[in-house]
């Protein structure tokens, strides 16, 4: 059977979920698509930029109403598809297929979530249980995560990364020969991509109380532009209450794109939109109604005839929110296995480091 991509991506927007066996054909053609892409894929504007989205799907869609539609608006995804959120089976479904169906338009960069380790604590690996009854799409979708892109850089003036910068990282042509490839390490430059900080306070690099990756500040940013010929840093990784922030005399920012961020922050989100003449506009929304009152009844309608009974989706608010998300923060996607990456000590106490 040809594999129907718009009839995914149309069953996907009507909030059914697509059948085990067609999740694993889409990553498997997705895996080989990817394949072909650099670390540091080159691409020009216009497009518009999303930051973390954490199994909002209801504000996926929000977004696309906002931001446009594919293949009429070519989008940039900085990570963190899934964890936290009721959704994030449709989440990396619809992004998935999209990639797919229309590849020079959508890019896919891979955050600190799209992860083996992270994802089995933080609700992934739980909702895809609870919705197929078995770890198989799981296993598709994490073994996927390997081909992500690391970065992005916008015509070769703004470069996109979810995290931040490395103290191994000083240019652009050392993350193009990096090894991709597999699992996020704990530490290392790959890990430093998708879990470092930037820190207004100060001007070096510092340890990251995250436990993984750095943070860093405006000398660090400055050198880094100046090395490798940009004007701007545009990442993710950090809820921010506004929906984004502004830092270092306008040389990096942060989107955030997951409003009311597990349906009890309180948040505005933002998407970005980079224009032909790299004139950056911050598009601030509110969650979407859906999001309102998560509930059983909702989350019912997004298990329909593709392949999963509805009765397994029972409990994955629980799961999928409860994984250490006491979130009021705002400081970004935490939620690794902190206690293997800090010789046993747990900051997950600290709600301003590690419930994101």
């Amino acid at each position: 059977m040809v594999l129907d991509l718009d009839a995914c991506i149309n069953s996907l927007f009507q909030r059914q979920l697509l059948a085990e066996s067609v999740i694993k054909e889409i990553c498997e053609k997705t895996k080989e698509l990817l394949m072909s892409e650099s670390n540091v894929v080159h691409i020009k504007a216009p497009v518009t930029v999303v930051g973390d989205i954490h199994g909002q799907f209801y504000d996926l869609l929000e977004i696309f109403k906002i931001g446009g539609y594919c293949p009429d608006t070519n989008y940039l995804f900085l990570g963190d598809y899934v964890d936290r959120g009721l959704y994030s089976v449709e989440t990396m479904s619809i992004l998935t297929c999209l990639k797919l169906r229309y590849p020079e338009r959508v890019q896919l960069v891979r955050g600190n979530h799209e992860s083996r380790a992270v994802t089995q604590t933080y609700g992934f690996y739980t909702e895809c249980m609870k919705k197929y009854g078995s770890a198989q799409v799981w296993h598709y979708f994490t073994d996927l995560f390997d081909y992500l892109t690391l970065s992005v850089v916008i015509d070769n003036m703004i470069f996109c990364v979810h995290g931040g910068l490395s103290p191994s990282i000083h240019t652009i042509d050392q993350i193009k020969v990096m090894d991709r490839f597999k699992e996020i390490p704990h530490e290392g430059p790959m890990a430093d991509l998708v879990w470092s900080d930037p820190d207004p306070g100060r001007e070096e690099f510092a340890v990251s109380p995250r436990g993984a990756g750095y943070t860093f500040g405006s000398l660090v940013v400055e050198k880094f532009l100046h090395e490798n010929g940009m004007d701007h840093i545009l990442r993710a990784h950090q809820l921010c209450m506004e929906g984004f922030q502004v830092l270092f005399d306008d040389q990096l920012s942060t989107v955030w794109s997951a409003p009311n961020y597990c349906y009890r922050c309180g948040n505005l989100a933002s998407i970005l939109e980079v224009g032909v003449a790299g004139e950056r506009h911050f598009n601030v929304f509110e969650a979407a109604p859906e999001n309102e009152r998560p509930s059983a009844t909702q989350a019912q309608r997004s298990v329909l005839a593709n392949g999963a009974s509805a009765g397994l989706f029972a409990g994955v608010g629980a799961s999928a929110i409860g994984n250490g998300a006491n979130s009021g923060s705002s400081n970004g996607s935490g939620g690794t296995s902190v206690s293997s990456i800090n010789g046993g000590a747990d900051f997950t106490q600290d709600p301003i480091h590690y419930f994101l």
